[in-house]
């Protein structure tokens, strides 16, 4: 098994430049249209954690203390169902990332559309679905690349 991959960032950084810049802007239509960082952060830590990218998880669980996620949330995502710490709005979220994270097994099924549909506007449900595209791409691009994640260094 070859551990040395073709980074795609680092061997075509134009594209790559133009994935964050639409991850930009994503961040802004999110803002723009009622997404705040807490939920645009579970879903990103949800699609991250389903298409098992670890350096996507670290990065996005280390900006979900900035949005105000505190660790039993964090730990409660993958059992999100479950869950009684998740609002309904959250859910829907969580909802729609998985849809999204695994549209080729049944595209956004109706039941997914108009259950998640309730709870968001048609701008905020495009919103999410910008998120979860753009964390989608930037999962794939990561783990074909096996960009590393070590472990942390202990704090003194």
């Amino acid at each position: 098994m070859s551990e040395t991959r073709v980074h795609l960032s680092k061997t075509e950084p134009t594209a790559y430049q133009a994935l964050e810049a639409f991850s930009k802007t994503v961040g802004d239509i999110c803002a723009a249209n009622g997404i705040d960082d807490r939920l645009k952060e579970l879903v990103m830590i949800h699609c991250s954690q389903l298409n098992g990218c670890a350096y996507c998880t670290r990065v996005h669980v280390d900006r979900s203390a900035a949005a105000g996620i505190d660790a039993d949330t964090l730990t409660q995502i993958p059992s999100w169902r479950e869950s009684g710490v998740f609002s309904e709005r959250e859910r829907a979220a969580l909802e729609l990332a998985e849809a999204f994270t695994f549209i080729a097994d049944e595209g956004i099924s109706d039941e997914v559309y108009d259950r998640v549909g309730s709870v968001f506007t048609e701008k905020e449900y495009a919103a999410l679905s910008w998120a979860c595209v753009s964390i989608n791409a930037f999962n794939r691009i990561v783990i074909a690349g096996r960009y590393p994640v070590r472990p942390r260094a202990p704090k003194a």
